[in-house]
């Protein structure tokens, strides 16, 4: 690997003209045809298999037309004070907006509230609500302007008028996070190189790379269902593992050349052994991604091919159009340890006498770098280090026993959004299981008597606790059918309301053996307790696999059982205590204050096997390019605890550097409006503090000095099958004194 590796670095060094254009080409034709492709809208929502999806099939076949599901939407109208809404002029004004609203294109129907009995019983608040052909992710945008526009000239009449519903869903606009991102990654990377030039290259790159992989999605939305929250997570991996990558081999191309090397063969061993770990970081990332196809949510399993294949583009840029752009840069790009002279730079590093390894060790005045300092700290401390990493993460970990999943409605969006005002409205009028009421299918067709079969459904669910209303049963033409509106008590994203979902359920079966009648429970409401309830089902499949195939991964990454082992439990660890700060925060409301979280409550179901899959995928990142430069400096021949301060002395500053980037990337997304991306760029960002600094700057290093020579342990029957991929570059100890000449890379048959 090492050495295959290092001939392309080479040759893409010396064939920069034809590097750099291909991927200049690629870019091209990216934008082209994203520009050249017809618009789409989101992606389409389905849930293959649960009992809402089943339900909505059924609806689909036994109520042509009725799109069951369709946007809705609730137009909520409150009179001014001291007026009722059957006022004349108000209900003039209730109805003149009924009439706009049922103008729409996409609209299916538009319920009048007065002949609705959508009126509260102080008759101060009203609502109408609005039906459409097709979801919420697919609505265009000319529907939610006229929906809007609707609202608002109501508004001008005098009245208080607020819109909640799925029919106003956006995909949540993010380019400014990203931008604080980007500008926060400058600055780490100008810090750390000590250089505007080496720290532009790794920007550069990753926004290439992003450019080509968010360009082709949108090229290919409309064909492959792709919506924009697919993109959003494209560009944020993308960006944040491009920076990273990139980020690496530039490091390492200047401690090459602090060593002495030429420049070309600098870059060729910089992609050999650098280029090495991030292919295999990236491995772990494109496992981690694709891995979510588990889930069975065809719009997840989307999100996360498309992001994989970002990544794969970033790996493919780092090792190719990197060392292109450092043959570009020349002597510009200097040695590790000296400074470009814009930052005032011009004093060269002295090499540190009799330092062991032979690695081209190099400080200011002969004084180690921080990394080398705490890592011989750690190495003369283990036990305490590891006692207190693991007991601090341990603490933090401890909320998440109390995770309660969900997915949010109205009620968690911040106050200031007209959706949670409707929201507030109506539980204010009619009561808060209003805002999410369940509708109850009556498939009756094998039933001898259909009619009686629908009147016993809704005698059965009246005597459910919960329950505030039942409405009589609503047959389709052919009177085999029927749907039922269920009003809960509670909010729908409560305990209480899924408890009655199952409760229904639970009478459907009694029901089904009596009556041969089938009894289904769906709605946005039941749509949200079947995600949440198929998420986290998939959970821990999910989580063998990843971490599974990751583990054989790293065994023939280190060829060691003991380190991959060690580096999936500080996984787990740093995990586990992200979800713990995320509850504490999300669900118990600590801190909610300074994080603008205006109301607490479930988590996402979506977080823990999102978490699992981005961060698994990080995380393995700063796992290879710190071990594999330890293992490279034991398999030199230094000793364990030696390697270990090796590996901090030239890993520590790059790992640091990148996971700060990456918590700068996430952190951006905490300032969203959106509760949801509030949640995921928090806990994000916190897995990483936590995966980065304690996991693997602390119980790592201590982990590894307790374990000494134990630790790169392995069977020699295994040793025997596995492939000798060769990432420490131990090949080109010899290898690279025979490429003298540039024509020589056919010598090179060891791979």
């Amino acid at each position: 690997m090492a050495t295959f590796l290092y001939k392309i670095g080479r040759l893409a060094f010396r064939r920069r003209h034809f590097v750099a254009l291909i991927w200049v080409a690629l870019l091209t034709l990216a934008g082209v045809g994203a520009a050249s492709a017809p618009a789409a809208g989101n992606s389409s929502f389905s849930i293959p298999g649960t009992e809402a999806q089943k339900a909505f099939d059924l609806l689909e076949q036994r109520f042509p037309g009725m799109s069951a599901d369709g946007a809705t939407a609730r137009v909520v109208f409150k009179a001014p004070s001291g007026e009722k809404m059957t006022g004349k002029a108000n209900k003039a004004t209730v109805r003149e907006t009924v009439k706009e609203l049922r103008s729409g294109s996409e609209v299916t129907s538009v319920a009048d509230p007065y002949t609705a009995h959508a009126v509260s019983k102080d008759g101060t608040i009203a609502y109408a609500s609005v039906r459409y052909k097709v979801s919420g992710m697919e609505l265009q945008d000319a529907s939610r302007d006229a929906l809007k526009a609707a609202a608002q000239d109501a508004r001008d009449a005098g009245l208080t008028v607020e819109v909640g519903g799925d029919a106003l869903t956006a995909a949540p606009e993010t380019g400014s996070s990203e931008i604080i991102g980007i500008a926060v990654a400058a600055v780490v990377l100008v810090i750390t190189f000590g250089s505007l030039l080496a720290a532009g290259f790794p920007l550069l790159t990753a926004l290439i790379g992003v450019g080509i992989g968010v360009s082709t999605i949108t090229a290919l939305a409309s064909a492959l269902d792709l919506g924009t929250t697919t993109s959003t997570l494209a560009s944020m991996i993308g960006l944040a593992v491009g920076i990273d990558y990139a980020l690496f081999i530039v490091s390492r191309y200047r401690s090459e050349l602090a060593e002495g090397r030429e420049r070309e063969e600098a870059a060729g061993r910089a992609v050999g052994t650098a280029g090495s770990a991030v292919v295999f970081a990236g491995l772990t990332v494109l496992i981690a991604l694709v891995g979510l196809s588990v889930v069975n949510i065809p719009m997840l399993t989307k999100m996360g091919v498309a992001a994989a294949g970002t990544v794969a583009i970033a790996v493919l840029i780092a090792l190719t159009l990197i060392p292109a752009l450092l043959g570009y840069a020349g002597r510009r790009i200097k040695p590790t340890g000296e400074k470009s002279r814009l930052l005032g730079g011009g004093r060269k590093a002295k090499a540190k006498a009799g330092e062991p390894g032979g690695h081209g060790s190099h400080g200011k005045q002969n004084r180690p770098n921080m990394g080398t300092r705490w890592a011989s700290f750690v190495v003369r401390r283990p036990v305490a280090v590891l006692l207190l990493g693991v007991i601090g993460l341990g603490a933090a970990a401890v909320p998440a026993a109390s995770l309660e999943l969900g997915l949010p409605d109205d009620g968690a969006q911040p106050t200031s959004t007209t959706q949670r005002r409707a929201y507030d409205l109506l539980s204010e009028g009619f009561g808060p299981g209003f805002n999410g009421p369940l509708m109850v299918v009556v498939d009756a067709k094998d039933s001898a008597h259909p009619k009686a079969a629908f009147t016993e459904v809704g005698d059965e669910i009246k005597g459910l606790k919960d329950v505030v209303t039942v409405t009589p049963a609503v047959p389709n033409k052919a009177g085999d059918t029927a749907t039922i509106t269920v009003v809960p008590h509670s909010k729908p994203s409560s305990a209480t309301t899924e408890d009655l979902v199952h409760a229904i359920r639970g009478k459907g079966a009694d029901i089904t053996s009596a009556t041969d009648a089938k009894v289904l429970v769906t709605g946005s409401t039941a749509m949200n307790i079947d995600v949440s309830q198929r998420l986290n089902d998939a959970l821990l499949p999910y989580l063998a696999l990843v971490v599974g195939l990751a583990f054989l991964l790293l065994i023939v990454v280190f060829r060691s059982v003991l380190v991959p082992l060690k580096a999936a439990l500080g996984f787990l660890l740093s995990v586990m205590a992200a979800l713990g700060a995320v509850v504490a925060v999300f669900q118990w409301g600590w801190l909610s204050g300074l994080m603008n979280v205006e109301q607490t409550g479930p988590v996402m179901s979506m977080m823990p096997i999102f978490m699992v899959g981005v961060v698994f995928g990080l995380a393995m990142d700063y796992e290879v390019f710190l071990v594999t430069r330890m293992r490279e400096a034991y398999v030199h021949g230094e000793k364990p605890s030696q390697a270990v301060v090796t590996g901090f002395r030239h890993g520590a500053r790059v790992v640091t550097a990148a996971a700060v980037i990456m918590i700068a990337v996430f952190s951006g997304f905490i300032g969203s409006s959106e509760s949801m991306i509030k949640m995921i760029g928090f806990g994000l960002a916190v897995a990483v503090f936590f995966d980065a600094f304690i996991v693997r700057m602390a119980i790592v290093p201590a982990v590894l000095a307790l374990l000494g020579r134990r630790a790169w342990w392995l069977p020699r029957w295994l040793d025997r099958a596995l492939p000798n991929v060769d990432v420490e570059g131990e090949g080109l100890r010899t290898a690279g004194d025979r490429h003298a000449d540039p024509d020589g890379e056919r010598e090179l048959v060891r791979a």
